[in-house]
Order: C-alpha cells, then sequence, then structure tokens
C-alpha cells in the first residue's frame, strides 16, 4: 500500500512516524512545500523575544532523520497543487518549477492553516511580517537583529499577537496595538479582558481598540500604519488577526467542508472520500462539551489526530473522543488559560447557563509569594454540569487548567468536580483550590 501525506508538520510527521511503526510494508511519501518539519511554531514567539535565541533549537526532527531513521520518502520543496480523486493521483510543483505527479493508494491531508491577511493597501511592503511558519520567525529575528527596529505595530490582539508585544518588548521595542473591535480576546471573560490589559499597560504596550487600519504607508523612517483617525509611525507591522485552515485543495476536490471552511472529517480523520483522510489544523474536530464540530487550531490535537489517521489507515479502528479546546498562552508575568466554552457559546448550544467570577490565590494564607488568581467558570443550570472555565494570573494557571479539562472530558458536573480529592500544600495552593471555590460557587448560584 502507498501512503501519500501532504504536509510534513505536526499532523502529516505525527501520522508517517505512526504507520512506519505499524506497516513495515508500506510505502510512505510525504510532501512538503517548505524545509521546514517537525517544529514547534508554539515556541516561535518565546524565541524572538530572546537575542540568544536560535530559531533553529525550535527544530524538533530534520527532515534527514525521518529519512535515515524510519525510512519514510519525505519530499520538501514539493507544493501539491491538486487532487485527482478519480485517477488517486496527486500533483505539484517543485520549488525550481518542475511538475510532479504521484499515485496513491490511502490520502491524509495535512496541510495546516494560514495566516489571515486583512485588505489594507500596503500589507506586502516590506517591514510588514506574518509568522505562521519557521521562515516567518527567521525573517522577523534577521529584521529584528539589524537593530533598526526602534517601534511595532501589532494588528490584532489574539494568542500570537499578546505574545509577540511581550517579545518585542523583551527587545527594547516600543509596541502599539490596533484592532477594529473594542474588546480584547472577545471570548474572554470581561474581567479577565481586564487583568490582561493591566499588564500589557504595565509593561508599556499601548492599545487602540475600536480602530480600523486604512493603509500601510512606506516612509523615509520605516512605515506608517493609517488608521480611521490617527496613524502610527514604525518599522515593524505584525498583522496577527487569526488563521485560517488550507482547505482549498480539499474544496477543489470535492471533498466536504465545514461551516468554518475546515475539511470536515469522522471521527477516524475520514473525510467523505473513503481513500482520503485530514488532519490537523487544517481539519475539523468535534467538541466534548456540545459534541458538535468545532475548529480550533491546536498542537496537542493535531499530533494526536495525525496519530489516529495513520492507525486507521493501517487497519486499527480509532476513534477521536474530541476536544475541550482547552488553552494557554502567557502574556509578560501573566498566565491565561481556558477549557471548554463560555456562556455565550453555552447559550448558543442549547445550554442554560451560569457564570461564576472569583479572585483567588496561587498559594495558602500568608505563604510568602501570594498571587490572585481570577477564575470564571461556567456551569449548565438544568443539569449543574461544568461548561467551561477561563483563568488568569501571575502564578498556578497554567497546569490547574487540566484538571478542568479532564472534568469536561468526563462531563463532570459541579458537584462532582467541587467533591475532587485536589492536593493541597502552602507553597501551591490553598486548601480550597481556587478551581474548588469557583465550583462551590456555581453550585450556590444554581440552588
Amino acid at each position: 500500500m502507498r501512503f501519500v501525506i501532504i504536509g510534513g508538520d505536526a499532523a502529516g510527521m505525527s501520522a508517517a512516524s505512526r504507520a512506519g511503526r505499524l506497516r513495515r510494508d508500506m510505502e510512505i511519501i510525504v510532501f512538503e512545500q517548505t524545509h521546514d518539519v517537525s517544529y514547534s511554531a508554539c515556541g516561535m514567539p518565546y524565541n524572538i523575544g530572546d537575542p540568544e535565541a536560535s530559531m533553529e533549537s525550535l527544530v524538533v526532527r530534520r527532515a534527514e532523520d525521518f529519512r535515515e531513521k524510519q525510512g519514510i520518502d519525505l519530499r520538501t520543496g514539493h507544493r501539491v497543487d491538486m487532487i485527482d480523486r478519480g485517477k488517486h493521483i496527486i500533483s505539484g510543483e517543485k520549488e525550481n518549477g518542475e511538475p510532479f505527479e504521484c499515485g496513491y493508494d490511502k490520502l491524509l491531508i495535512a496541510t495546516g492553516a494560514s495566516s489571515i491577511v486583512p485588505e489594507v493597501p500596503g500589507i506586502t511592503n516590506d517591514g510588514v511580517y506574518f509568522l505562521k511558519d519557521l521562515r516567518d520567525g527567521r525573517m522577523i529575528r534577521n529584521y529584528l537583529e539589524t537593530g533598526s527596529v526602534k517601534k511595532a505595530v501589532i494588528l490584532g490582539m489574539g494568542y500570537i499577537a499578546l505574545e509577540m508585544a511581550d517579545a518585542l518588548r523583551k527587545r527594547g521595542v516600543h509596541v502599539t496595538m490596533v484592532k477594529p473591535r473594542k474588546r480584547l480576546l472577545p471570548w474572554l471573560n470581561e474581567e479577565l479582558s481586564h487583568v490582561i490589559v493591566d499588564e500589557l499597560e504595565k509593561n508599556g504596550v499601548e492599545l487602540y481598540p475600536g480602530h480600523s487600519v486604512d493603509t500601510i504607508e512606506k516612509t523615509g523612517s520605516g512605515l506608517t500604519v493609517v488608521c480611521d483617525d490617527r496613524s502610527f509611525e514604525c518599522q515593524l507591522v505584525i498583522p496577527a488577526v487569526g488563521v485560517k485552515p488550507n482547505s482549498g485543495i480539499a474544496a477543489a476536490a470535492g471533498l466536504d467542508l465545514d461551516d468554518f471552511g475546515a475539511i470536515s472529517v469522522d471521527r477516524r480523520g475520514r473525510t467523505n472520500d473513503p481513500d482520503i483522510y485530514a488532519a490537523g489544523d487544517c481539519a475539523d474536530a468535534f467538541s466534548v462539551v456540545t459534541g458538535k464540530k468545532v475548529w480550533v487550531p491546536l498542537a496537542l490535537h493535531a499530533n494526536r489526530s495525525g496519530r489516529v489517521a495513520a492507525e486507521n489507515i493501517c487497519g486499527m479502528d480509532t476513534t477521536l473522543k474530541g476536544i475541550a479546546c482547552s488553552a494557554v498562552f502567557k502574556v509578560f508575568e501573566l498566565e491565561v488559560a481556558r477549557a471548554g466554552i463560555n456562556p455565550a457559546e453555552a447559550r448558543a448550544a442549547g445550554f442554560d447557563p451560569l457564570e461564576v467570577v472569583i479572585a483567588s490565590r496561587s498559594r495558602a494564607h500568608g505563604h510568602p509569594g501570594n498571587k490572585t488568581i481570577h477564575v470564571a467558570m461556567t456551569g449548565d443550570k438544568k443539569t449543574g454540569r461544568l461548561l467551561g472555565v477561563q483563568m488568569a494570573g501571575a502564578e498556578g494557571v497554567a497546569h490547574r487548567i487540566h484538571s478542568f479539562a479532564v472534568a469536561l472530558h468526563n462531563s463532570m458536573s459541579a458537584e462532582d468536580f467541587w467533591q475532587a480529592d485536589l492536593a493541597y500544600a502552602p507553597p501551591f495552593g490553598p486548601v480550597w483550590d481556587p478551581l474548588l471555590t469557583a465550583a462551590g460557587q456555581l453550585l450556590r448560584k444554581s440552588e
């Protein structure tokens, strides 16, 4: 059997590695349009913030390792442009312009996601850099190392935008953030949003929500970002308004897409073509909270979905249970995490949501180094089931999200979770953990 994979990052190489271990007799060919495979894209903002770091340190495994140690036919510099489902052939172009084609028995699409490019005049000017893959990271690092960047404007206020604000401030760059919407992270509870705003402003980041960008102009000193009622001079612009699934090749081949524009797959990673699977950021998933399709590009799910697709292609019967949409990021000294859905999402999914917001502590009362932890927890009034949580604090947030994610995977109620026997020691939290306190508040509010 010939197993062909389009895309050589998390999902694609996880699938190739798993298939290679399960079926020694299988011919595995991976086509990757860049020369970078298997790297930590999530680490790029943190890497950029460290002048002594090397972007190459984010590479987990090099192409040569897959070829020489695992016998995978990994073809970098190959861009796949078309899938002919009738003939079971994919075709494309090498980086030198030479066309190629390859037949397949089973195909996995693992083309990932790409940055959304705002429709703004000047978005292609020199000094405007997106951050999505390792090539982007290298270009931003090289540009910063010229020493010419004193001011930067970031378009957007999402995860990558906030992490890049932190990174650039660490490099001594003055940072201005601009977005059309009034709210920073619109999915986040408003009280917790204020906590992040305070942290950004404390670290010298200027915020201008509610401002649309009209154009990016080249000037003698660099660039000017022109908004509806003001402008910002800078030497670097980073558009970070979100990402979209790279599903165009699938759509052109007649494969089903979902409402998010991602490739629609079942719990085994199969598309509507029995010989074609999809995994990673180009494909959708199921929410463990609502049971409905969601599209949330997450590193762990990308790796896991690639592995599961390979297992099914190799004859196993493995299913993906779904995702809790768990996520965490760091901005300056603040940890911000989420799992599940917020009240608005819960209402849209047919729940009757209740939300509580509390402020607790990261350590026991009186223990030195105590930090405030803000928690917004959502449950269903009718059933008592937990639906989601959001947290922000300078300590103890990132790892607390794990227990709540497990609770969501097991459809636990606020009562069930409140009864959980969580560990206690003064350096790590109060007797009543912040999550237990929030669950208790939910119980009382539902009475």
